[in-house]
């Protein structure tokens, strides 16, 4: 195999070497631009460079990958797709996580070895390299860098950290590091934040589970049961996480009287206590990895969420856009029950066509336990009530709400808040410019939005320097039924007012375009505002939906199915993604070991031992241990001399059409390089022939397996000329399933009974008119 070694640079052309002529079709290079590649000599072989097409090392981008306009690029102009996963789910929770004795020894928890031992790397890096992913969301918490308490900083992970991503560039690989949370921390149900942080705004880490202010037995290895599946989310609205994002995000503006006693005696306000906490953790994380090739960029923040913030009423959330499972108490109910105060709470369970309802009531914290420390800054009392949202009225032994509306204005002056004017924009900033104080050189940002949740048109203002837009997306249907076939559904239009019959779809050409309509109008709405690069930061596929049939079959036929779509829609769309999740320690009984997820399609228990697998891409030994990937490793334009127009694979029979456009002056980019390379996977071409339709008379391709790559070099790549390929394999792939449809289903069902209808109504009409 042709790879690059750790000692090679970007291509440069020795004293005596022939001075580079390009084809008098492109255009003439920028001057500024210093990065020429091969290609442009007339004489120029196509695969000729050392290279291959999922290679995102310095080695084969000439350089660094920087956002144009809506565009990755690498430093010869050519487009980037960037295709990828999160690595890793595991990353959530520490080495030493003990599920008994937790929420106790938050002080001493380890993170080193998450997510896979140094000496392991090598095996996982190249198994995704082989996979053709080759983009790394990398997985951090705030926990693992600072959980012995504020300021103290986990030295001996940053330097772990540091190792393992150090080895990224001799593998073609590249990554952006985020910082992962979900319902704030797993001592309020999620990841994320470290326990001192719900210690310091007056939580007892102990009482919260049992006053109803968290649901925490996802954290300690459940959630697998159907009593317990998807409640974790339901998170976001309990006492503990809300509140915690709502002093975070908002502090000054509904609670600026809880102060935080600093070491030194001062007294700090709570948003800048926790803000001013996680930029100086983030900066530490910033300067362990500054330098790093690999590392091309930070993201501020996994899927950030509101709290209270603009929440119109104490009385209830709302049914569309927060989750109703289980036992879901309104915000002025988890203020109570906080308090100690035993309280009636409506249980939700799921239904149709609503997936869920409300069914029943039940007094929550019989025991009467608070979820405020007496020793806390609010003094035991619920920081709420402290601030007069709410109080207890002696006389009739009631709660009483005092300001229904209080987080929906700015309680000082009135005026209606918006999170993310108000403030998301401003803490990015601040981020920013923190972090770019910690870097030698300017890295991406990459942001997102609050998930399920469009790019507000606010945010054409507030873009930020090197910005990239990374929202996620997931079937939620599906995740919250953990079911899929034929039926799929369209909950995104849905829960916009979409007339439900419209939101049905059906067979896998239905699912097919019912993603690619959900993903495209993600991508549709950040383009329109922010005119920059997008990448979907989480997409994924559950994998013990259909009651975990595939585990006891091993006929993941469903799975392979939904994967299908969602990948199918990503590419029509022309978006780069990073799928959730690749976790070496997922196995079939306890899945992420998280929240009851199961969404790593690879299994160590499934793959061979270390010492049986050979790490070049184009060995099969690196296959095992992986599920569906029929359905994820497919091939893909990895870098377009031009501006990619269509893209459209069909994995049934291995062949794909693409489609591209030499740039013109209006695209504002700049071609130092004629070669397109394309990703095509050896799983789909062993042992057949690639055949490639479409090419221009004096166009050239090879193909080569063992670097998985096609590359081609047209003669014309003249101004807004279009490009069109059609790739398939001989002998074709065998079908994996039937791209079947509604009419193909039915259709001849329905014809038919048409027919006895109108025979019926013609018998019915002669005999009554005779």
């Amino acid at each position: 195999m042709l790879s690059p070694s750790g000692s090679e640079n970007s291509f440069v052309f020795l004293e005596g070497s022939p001075k580079l002529t390009p084809s008098p079709s492109y255009t003439k290079p920028d001057p500024l631009l210093d990065k020429i590649h091969p290609s442009l000599l007339p004489s120029y072989v196509p695969g000729s460079t050392r290279t291959y097409a999922h290679d995102w090392s310095r080695t084969g981008t000439g350089g660094e990958i920087k956002p144009n306009g809506r565009h990755f690029v690498d430093s010869y102009g050519r487009i980037c797709s960037l295709r990828g996963v999160n690595v890793s789910g595991c990353s959530k929770a520490p080495m030493n996580h003990d599920h008994d004795a937790f929420p106790a020894d938050h002080e001493v928890v380890t993170f080193v070895g998450r997510p896979f031992p140094l000496e392991e790397a090598p095996e996982h890096f190249s198994r995704l390299r082989r996979w053709g992913l080759t983009f790394i969301r990398f997985l951090v918490t705030w926990e693992a860098v600072e959980h012995a308490g504020l300021g103290i900083y986990d030295k001996e992970y940053l330097t772990y950290v540091r190792k393992l991503l150090l080895l990224l560039p001799s593998f073609g690989l590249s990554a952006f590091v985020v910082v992962h949370q979900d319902v704030w921390s797993r001592y309020s149900g999620g990841s994320g934040a470290p326990a001192w942080t719900l210690e310091a705004v007056g939580f007892d880490l102990h009482a919260l589970e049992e006053s109803g202010a968290a649901w925490l037995l996802g954290v300690k290895g459940c959630g697998h049961v159907e009593a317990e599946r998807g409640i974790w989310p339901c998170g976001y609205q309990k006492l503990a996480a809300a509140t915690m994002a709502t002093c975070f995000w908002a502090g000054d503006t509904f609670a600026p009287k809880l102060k935080i006693v600093m070491p030194d005696g001062q007294a700090k306000p709570v948003q800048q206590y926790l803000q001013d906490a996680f930029l100086d953790m983030y900066a530490a994380v910033v300067q362990a990895l500054d330098g790093l090739d690999g590392v091309i960029g930070f993201e501020v923040m996994n899927e950030p969420h509101r709290g209270y913030i603009e929440l119109p009423s104490l009385y209830k959330f709302d049914y569309n856009t927060d989750l109703h499972l289980s036992h879901v108490p309104t915000a002025f109910e988890s203020f109570m029950l906080g308090s100690g105060y035993p309280t009636l709470v409506a249980n939700w369970t799921r239904s149709f066509p609503f997936p869920t309802r409300l069914t029943s009531r039940s007094v929550l914290n019989s025991a009467s336990r608070k979820a405020w420390r007496p020793d806390g800054p609010t003094q035991g009392m619920c920081v709420w009530e402290m601030h007069g949202v709410w109080g207890w009225d002696n006389s009739k032994n009631e709660g009483v709400v005092l300001r229904e509306n209080y987080f929906v204005k700015d309680p000082m002056t009135g005026r209606e808040v918006d999170w993310y004017t108000d403030f998301y924009y401003p803490f990015l900033k601040r981020w920013t410019d923190r972090s770019r104080k910690a870097m030698s050189n300017d890295k991406m940002f990459f942001i997102e939005p609050i998930p399920n949740e469009f790019c507000p048109p606010s945010w054409t203002e507030h873009q930020l320097p090197n910005m990239v837009f990374t929202p996620h997306w997931y079937d939620l249907n599906v995740l919250f039924n953990k079911a899929f076939g034929d039926f799929t559904v369209n909950v995104q239009g849905l829960s916009r007012g979409m007339f439900l019959l419209k939101a049905l779809y059906w067979g896998q050409q239905g699912a097919r375009e019912n993603y690619l309509l959900q993903i495209q109008n993600i991508v549709d709405h950040g383009y329109k505002v922010l005119g920059r690069p997008i990448l979907i930061g989480e997409c994924g596929i559950p994998m013990d939906m259909n009651r975990k049939e595939a585990f006891e079959s091993d006929n993941w036929k469903w799975q392979e199915r939904m994967m299908d779509a969602m990948m199918t829609g990503l590419e029509r769309s022309l978006v780069g993604f990073t799928l959730w999740n690749y976790n070496p320690d997922n196995n079939d009984v306890r899945g992420d070991d998280w929240n009851g997820e199961n969404f790593s399609w690879f299994s160590r228990r499934r793959g061979l031992p270390r010492s049986l697998l050979d790490l070049d891409q184009s060995s099969f030994t690196l296959d095992n241990g992986g599920r569906i990937l029929s359905s994820i490793v497919r091939p893909y334009a990895a870098k377009t001399a031009g501006i990619p127009t269509r893209f459209e694979y069909e994995m049934n029979t291995g062949t794909f059409i693409f489609e591209w456009r030499s740039p013109e002056s209006k695209d504002n980019i700049v071609l130092t390089a004629r070669e397109t390379e394309i990703f095509v996977p050896s799983l789909i071409t062993y042992g057949r022939k690639l055949v490639v339709s479409g090419l221009s008379a004096g166009d050239k391709y090879t193909y080569d397996e063992t670097r998985q790559t096609l590359f081609i070099v047209p003669r014309d790549g003249s101004s807004g000329r279009m490009h069109k390929i059609t790739v398939s394999v001989d002998p074709p792939l065998s079908p994996q399933f039937e791209v079947n449809t509604f009419w193909g289903d039915f259709g001849e069902a329905i014809l038919s009974g048409l027919v006895v209808f109108v025979i019926l109504f013609v018998i019915i009409k002669y005999y009554l008119y005779m």
